[in-house]
């Protein structure tokens, strides 16, 4: 009837065919239904990505949400953000978009929310449960169309961003929702820009489509230098993550695009507080703080980090990932699009070389986000066991995700992912030897219960 596997932390997602098909869909939109009617609510807008089978499970999650009296309207093909955009423009009790964001081609998935907050982990639990037990209610709901809320948002960023000279940039958007907003968006703003990959298409048959990740940016940072551009921009499957190339070809981690924004915040919102994830290098946290902010280390996950800067009025956050959350200027959800634009804001006000923006920081030697696998059901007692083991030896431990062990010269981190059955760990020291132990310590603990 419906695999309990796909229900994830954030989101559904799973491979076509073999974890979800239409009838998964249909009952997760009458699943939704249920829980939206019980709420004393009633108005869904839904959206989907390219990916072929989106469409048909779009139709299929409808059909099960109008089964349970919901209204329901559809904005078609859009970017995740757009959706999101949509709940608050059209002011929707609930939003649905049909996504697998930057997964292969072969999975698809479904992102809820209510109002403009995420709908996830126990809550999607609770609509595991209710599916199981058939337990959903009935009416009959109206289907309505709307095609004019992509027009709406690229006017509502156009209107809200303020580029002061015409910036040379590529975007490279990888066959996903991206390509078709951000371009024109730039181009109203003056902007040279060159595209790449910008037609969506479900199989991306150009690289993997996420900008986090060095080898998916290897044309990109070709074509940057080549055309001696002053930077590149990178967009994930459902334009919700970003990734920066500088003018010589080399990709700016999360963290450092993080910063660059951050110092630009602050600059206009003296002594205000910044939430960064757990991943995040010390080099982030020290410049907040040095510039007059107040640093907030946090949990990965940008529904975890949504909540958590509602639930203390904070209005900018971002992640290792590239996710970039701005409530100042802006509607406080996770758009790659929208936090593109403000990062050529930046580079607008300056003739500086983005490789310069953060050379004053002390050199710290980092790696990325690695990754090793471990099964599901088995993850998060490696973590707790390793997270013990160190506390039990009196490290200096941050334990609000995962284990983040912090030492005069450096910290290890070590959480499990809450999308795949992997690890995450990243290591950051002050020299590459001292990082390189760290590793190892790390390492060797996490070894002993794989």
């Amino acid at each position: 009837m419906i695999k309990s596997g796909v229900f994830r932390e954030y989101d559904i997602r799973g491979i076509v065919g073999e974890e979800l098909n239409a009838e998964s869909y249909y009952l997760i939109g009458k699943g939704f239904g249920t829980i939206i009617q019980a709420k004393g609510l009633k108005t869904i807008v839904i959206g989907g990505d390219a990916r072929h089978s989106t469409r048909e499970f779009t139709d299929a999650f409808i059909k099960g949400a109008l089964e349970t009296g919901c209204d329901v309207t559809d904005v078609g093909m859009v970017a995740t953000p757009v959706l999101y955009f949509a709940i608050w423009k059209l002011k929707q009790d609930a939003g649905a978009m049909i996504t697998a964001s930057h997964n292969p081609s072969q999975y698809n998935g479904c992102k809820l929310n209510l109002g403009l907050a995420s709908f996830y982990a126990e809550s999607l639990q609770e609509l595991l449960k209710l599916i199981q037990d058939e337990k959903f209610t009935s009416g009959k709901g109206t289907l309505s169309h709307n095609d004019s809320i992509e027009a709406e948002y690229m006017d509502y960023i156009t209107e809200n961003i303020d580029i002061q000279r015409p910036v040379k940039v590529i975007v490279d958007g990888g066959n996903g929702m991206g390509g078709p907003y951000l371009p024109e968006i730039l181009r109203r703003k003056g902007c040279e820009v060159i595209e790449m990959y910008c037609d969506p298409d479900g199989d991306f048959p150009n690289h993997h489509p996420d900008p986090t990740v060095e080898k998916n940016m290897v044309d990109l940072s070709r074509a940057v230098v080549e055309a001696e551009y002053e930077l590149g921009v990178g967009l994930d499957g459902d334009a919700d993550r970003l990734g920066i190339v500088d003018e010589k070809g080399k990709m700016l981690f999360g963290d450092q695009t993080l910063n660059i924004l951050a110092r630009d915040y602050l600059a206009t919102n003296p002594g205000k507080s910044i939430i960064a994830d757990v991943k995040c290098s010390k080099n982030l946290y020290d410049d907040i703080k040095a510039r007059g902010g107040k640093a907030i280390m946090y949990k990965t996950g940008h529904a975890n980090i949504k909540m958590r800067m509602k639930e203390i009025g904070v209005e900018f956050a971002g992640e290792m990932s590239g996710h970039v959350f701005l409530a100042d200027r802006y509607l406080g959800f996770d758009d790659a699009i929208y936090a593109s634009c403000r990062f050529i804001e930046i580079v607008a006000k300056t003739e500086m070389p983005v490789s310069q923006y953060l050379a004053d920081q002390p050199k710290l030697y980092n790696t990325p986000e690695l990754h090793t696998k471990c099964e599901d059901s088995r993850k998060f007692d490696v973590v707790d066991k390793v997270c013990a083991e160190f506390k039990a030896e009196n490290y200096d431990v941050n334990d609000i995700d995962g284990a983040r062990i912090t030492f005069a010269d450096g910290w290890g981190l070590i959480r499990a992912s809450n999308t795949t059955p992997v690890l995450v760990t990243r290591y950051e020291a002050t020299t590459k030897a001292r990082m390189l132990e760290i590793q190892a310590l790390v390492e060797g603990k996490i070894n002993k219960y794989l």
